[in-house]
């Protein structure tokens, strides 16, 4: 089990602490105390309970108890006056109080108070493989589930083994294998795919998709697209039309934000690219809420955590700022009048990371696409909000035909 809660990450399996992604020097005892009360939040624990779990139940005495809370607030940056993760009630214990904490399991991450999905990937493997794109980068993929396969090319953030025990992903997973055998993969520079590269270009990126459907062999699937993935697959679906049988692409656009028509847009992922090559993975926290907020403004706390410590670990700052940068001049237009499957698009309406004029322009271009319009604000659409029930129910439609 790890948890989540302001700046910090406390795994238990490894006995670490945690703070902005550096560890924090504790002792065995006054961790275990932390663990204790980071897991029963929800009361108040006594004094006599912490002496039963820490020591056994052996005679130890106050001023011992105390001295281990002292320690387990230092730890956390907090005191015996603000407490602010660590209250005292006098005459009864203490009880861990920070908010949104995020306890994150094996497949799901839920707060208790979120309702959890139970779908049927919860008790579904993932097998990873390995092919070489064109240009001899690594590609690492995933199969999952049994029936027909069913490709999905992902956004710039993606990581095989962090995404597949996502809150972010798991429901629309779900949905994608009720019928099918799921084929994921890494972008290259990304997750579980080569890091050691420098050529980002539309073109790889093409490759990449290729190279994955020619190791697996497959010869006619629906094809699905999120946000950058979007671009990839239809310019894959124009050039292959004899393998794609459905194209679904999902919060996606046509031109990149340095060719898009929208000056401010270009002004704010220019500073965003900046932002990311001066140290991504080593800034605190609040740098990369920044771009979650933009994502998943109205997401549970436990997605936002989750997606705060993909972007963390998915790349380096160097190949993120490529990746930005090569999507950013991505042009698919050309390729769309070629596109002649059954496709669906479908959009957010009040997305800040791709506006919806955006997926507009995606299904205009693709001759009797359909475009559908979720009335929500987030980018990736969490199971809590309401407009994921429209949204899966479209899919499995759309799939079903």
């Amino acid at each position: 089990m790890r948890y989540l809660f302001d700046e910090f990450e406390l795994d238990c399996s490894k006995q670490e602490l945690l703070r902005d992604n550096n560890l924090v020097a504790i002792e065995p005892q006054v961790f275990s105390l932390i663990v204790h009360l980071l897991e029963n939040r929800d009361r108040i624990v006594s004094k006599e309970e912490l002496v039963e779990v820490i020591w056994d139940g052996r005679f130890v005495s106050d001023s011992a108890v105390s001295s281990r809370i002292k320690s387990a607030r230092k730890a956390l940056g907090d005191n015996g006056r603000e407490q602010k993760f660590i209250k005292t009630t006098h005459g009864r214990g203490v009880r861990f109080i920070a908010p949104d904490v995020a306890s994150l399991n094996n497949r799901f991450v839920q707060e208790q108070e979120d309702h959890a999905s139970s779908g049927q990937s919860d008790n579904v493997s993932q097998s990873i493989g390995f092919c070489k794109s064109a240009d001899g980068t690594k590609i690492a993929f995933a199969t999952a589930g049994k029936g027909p396969s069913l490709l999905m090319s992902p956004c710039c953030f993606s990581h095989l083994e962090q995404d597949w025990q996502s809150p972010c992903w798991g429901h629309l997973y779900d949905e994608l294998l009720q019928h099918h055998q799921l084929v994921r993969y890494d972008t290259r520079g990304n997750g579980l795919s080569d890091w050691n590269t420098t050529d980002y270009s539309f073109e790889r990126q093409l490759e990449d998709l290729e190279a994955v459907v020619d190791s697996l062999g497959v010869d006619r699937f629906p094809l699905v697209g999120f946000a950058q993935g979007c671009t990839v697959s239809a310019a894959y679906a124009a050039k292959h039309p004899d393998r794609v049988t459905k194209l679904l692409l999902l919060a996606g656009y046509t031109r990149g934000w340095r060719v898009a028509e929208d000056a401010n847009y270009k002004q704010v992922f220019e500073a965003f690219v900046t932002l990311v090559r001066a140290g991504w993975g080593r800034h605190s926290l609040p740098f990369r809420q920044m771009f979650t907020s933009l994502f998943m403004p109205t997401a549970p706390s436990a997605n936002q955590s989750w997606f705060n410590e993909l972007q963390r670990i998915a790349s380096t700052p160097e190949n993120r700022a490529l990746l930005f940068e090569a999507f950013g001049d991505v042009d698919v237009c050309k390729y769309l009048p070629d596109v002649k499957v059954p496709t669906l698009v479908i959009h957010s309406r009040g997305d800040m990371c791709v506006p919806v004029d955006s997926g507009r322009e995606l299904a205009a271009g693709i001759d009797n696409a359909r475009f559908f319009v979720l009335d929500t604000s987030n980018h990736m659409i969490p199971h809590s909000d309401p407009a994921w029930k429209k949204c899966a129910a479209s899919i499995n439609a759309f799939l079903a035909e």
